[in-house]
């Protein structure tokens, strides 16, 4: 091959007077694409305009269609709809609602015909320059038309019927008109329809009397409803409120004297008294709400007026069975007067990750309100130790019957304490979990290396920070917590031979004209091997029979793990000793060989008035009851033994690596105590979790 030399090194170029074309031609290039493509774009509106029928009557009587939500059976379990609109005339709609509308809705509605071409070329520029596509520059008439003729979807189709559908109402109703519809059809959370229900709902008046900063607040309700929602979110509806009346007072539609006494003014809300508790299954309703809009990306108003057929994976028969538990206060510790005890709980069938029951509260239920099931973020104390510790442990060859270390113990300044104060010097695994000793746990886990711990739970679901990297989290000392609905999801991968279904309450999705929107068909996750989740089951059934989950116990097999958290360490509480039987939060996590379930209980807001006397026999009571209740009319059967293990029958694996057995006996306290190890930090729990 003959190598050709070039007349001039490459590092002179720069020397010489060559202009290579700039990037100028690209942007005109751009430029004429976008004009091509926004004149495709009204071209193909008109030509559906006039050559394609579009019926746009409904809007004379603009009724949603109710959602509905059956049950795993295919049976309805629930109705939601939008409350009956009452609607209100332009002459009863405040100028300065309008204006708050149209200021943080669409400032320039009164001067394009339905689409906003400036709108549409900034977004696509902006696009561009992200390199992403976002479905920005919607008029309020095109939200209209979205809102009342058009399916879900996000494609370009849709986009351009919701164009065609904006000209053509623009050619058929006056700007006032089109506002008016708009208001009138809108949903501002709550379950309320049109600006009359709103302003009822929220302050308690007719829209007529909504005064200035009333109608900037139901004005910043549009964009976010329930995130936005002055009755669970007061201090973010308050600070929307205040953009709104700064658009308003940019755009000159608000003077900067009642600017400034607006944004200074408070947000005075009526008194609620309309009881909203009347809604069937209502926490595994909210549950299935939330999965739609959180991971489908479903708005509230889509969910409640586009015909919906949403098919979920509750049982009735176990829903009904946690709930009427909830109700039956004997099940529960008695309550301070001014505050009640609450909790929550999750059931899920683990071989489909399939949510059976939710109950998210205790006392009167709130459409949308806080769902201690699924939304709690809590410290899960010693129900933690098998994700963190023992799993992990039997994958690194530890049996049940290792010897563990129980004596005092010094890592790093982290001294853990048994709950009863005492050390046993050596315990067997086996005995450590059953009774739920701290000591062992954390010296465990030392041995193992956090990072062994931290693998094991993230694989189960469990998120963890950088902060959670401590010997605390042997006894879920976690820095952020988590909650009943993640830890039963993880306890579903003991109950299922190890793999793990992704925990959901939604199976299917289906629009008003049939189309399947949603098919969840979820794959399992390899959390650990069959045979340790199988030994870690029998090492749970131990501490149902034996140990600490006694309450649990049933004539039927149970395997689960009790958790309690102390009180916090601080000056509030110094007057308080913090034992066993006085804590924050009480855990029990439990399976069967049909069901998992975990159960939270705590107050909302932990004080030196307000905190757990009973430990956590109260959580593992309701779990029992529970399971009774739903299971009464099943037969008894074993758990699932793994087939390399079926040879053995159902006893627990021995350990069978004797060369091993110096590595799995405890060592010598003191040659702990003086180890300076980088990961010995210890986290927030002090070590007196059970």
């Amino acid at each position: 091959m003959q190598i050709v030399k070039l007349p001039i090194k490459l590092k002179d170029l720069n020397k010489l007077k060559i202009r290579f074309p700039q990037r100028r031609w690209l942007r005109w290039l751009i430029i004429a694409l976008l004009a091509f493509f926004i004149l495709s774009v009204i071209l193909a509106i008109w030509f559906s305009i006039w050559f394609v029928s579009l019926d746009i009557s409904k809007l004379a009587v603009p009724l949603s269609l109710p959602t509905l939500i059956y049950d795993k059976n295919a049976k309805l379990a629930s109705e939601l709809s939008s409350t009956k609109i009452e609607p209100v005339t332009l002459a009863h709609i405040p100028k300065q609602l309008r204006d708050a509308v149209v200021a943080t809705e669409d400032r320039r509605f009164y001067e394009h015909s339905g689409v906003d071409l400036r709108s549409i070329t900034r977004a696509l520029w902006h696009d561009l320059r992200s390199h992403g596509f976002v479905e920005g520059g919607s008029t309020i008439t095109q939200q209209l038309a979205k809102n009342m003729f058009l399916p879900l979807d996000k494609t370009m189709s849709r986009k351009l019927k919701e164009a065609a559908y904006a000209l053509k109402i623009e050619l058929s109703y006056s700007k006032d008109e089109i506002l008016v519809l708009y208001l009138n059809s809108i949903y501002y959370g709550e379950g309320q329809w049109g600006v009359q229900q709103a302003a009822k709902t929220y302050f308690g008046k007719n829209t007529e009397d909504l005064t200035l900063v009333e109608s900037a607040t139901l004005a910043g309700l549009l964009k976010a409803p329930s995130k936005y929602d002055p009755l669970r979110n007061k201090d973010g509806a308050l600070e929307r409120r205040n953009i709104v009346l700064t658009l308003m007072n940019e755009q000159k539609k608000l003077s900067s004297a009642d600017y400034k006494l607006a944004i200074a003014s408070p947000l005075v809300l009526a008194i609620q008294t309309e009881d909203k508790s009347k809604q069937s299954y209502p926490d595994f309703i909210d549950a299935v709400l939330a999965e739609a809009t959180e991971l489908y990306g479903f708005t509230e108003g889509q969910l409640l007026t586009s015909g919906l057929s949403i098919y979920s994976t509750m049982d009735p028969y176990v829903q009904l069975a946690a709930e009427a538990v909830y109700l039956d206060t004997q099940f529960f510790p008695e309550s301070k007067p001014d505050q009640l005890i609450q909790s929550g709980t999750v059931i899920i069938d683990q071989h489909t990750g399939e949510i059976r029951g939710i109950v998210g509260h205790r006392g009167e239920s709130v459409f949308r309100g806080f769902n201690f099931a699924t939304k709690l973020k809590r410290q899960p104390g010693s129900a933690f130790k098998p994700l963190s510790v023992y799993g992990p442990a039997l994958e690194q060859g530890y049996t049940p019957d290792s010897m563990l270390f129980d004596s005092d113990l010094n890592i790093n300044g982290y001294r853990p304490k048994d709950y009863d104060l005492q050390t046993r010097g050596q315990v067997t695994l086996k005995e450590a979990i059953a009774n739920s000793y701290n000591i062992p746990a954390v010296w465990l886990l030392h041995e193992i290396g956090i990072d062994a711990g931290i693998n094991f739970a993230t694989r189960a679901g469990i998120a963890l920070t950088k902060d959670d990297r401590k010997l605390g989290i042997a006894l879920g000392g976690m820095s952020e917590g988590t909650s009943p609905l993640l830890m039963a999801q993880a306890f579903t991968a003991f109950a299922n031979l190890g793999d793990m279904h992704p925990a959901h309450a939604i199976s299917r999705i289906v629009s008003s004209t049939g189309k399947v929107l949603v098919d969840a068909k979820s794959l399992p996750v390899k959390v650990t091997s069959p045979a340790v989740a199988y030994t870690m089951t029998t090492l749970l059934v131990n501490a149902v029979s034996e140990g600490t989950g006694k309450a649990a116990a049933l004539d039927r097999p149970i395997a689960g793990k009790t958790g309690t958290t102390e009180l916090p360490d601080t000056a509030e509480f110094s007057g308080i000793v913090s034992t066993g039987s006085v804590s924050k939060d009480a855990w029990f996590v439990g399976y069967t060989p049909e069901l998992t379930a975990a159960v939270w209980m705590g107050y909302d807001k932990t004080d030196k008035d307000h905190y757990l006397t009973s430990g956590s026999s109260a959580a593992a009571k309701i779990f029992k009851e529970i399971i009774s209740r739903a299971l009464q009319d099943q037969p008894v059967v074993p758990f699932p033994v793994p087939a390399e293990l079926a040879s053995h029958g159902n006893d627990n694996p021995k350990d069978k690596q004797n060369s091993k057995d110096d590595k799995h006996n405890a060592k010598d306290g003191n040659s702990i105590r003086n180890e300076n190890n980088s990961t010995g930090d210890h986290g927030k729990g002090k070590g007196k979790k059970k």
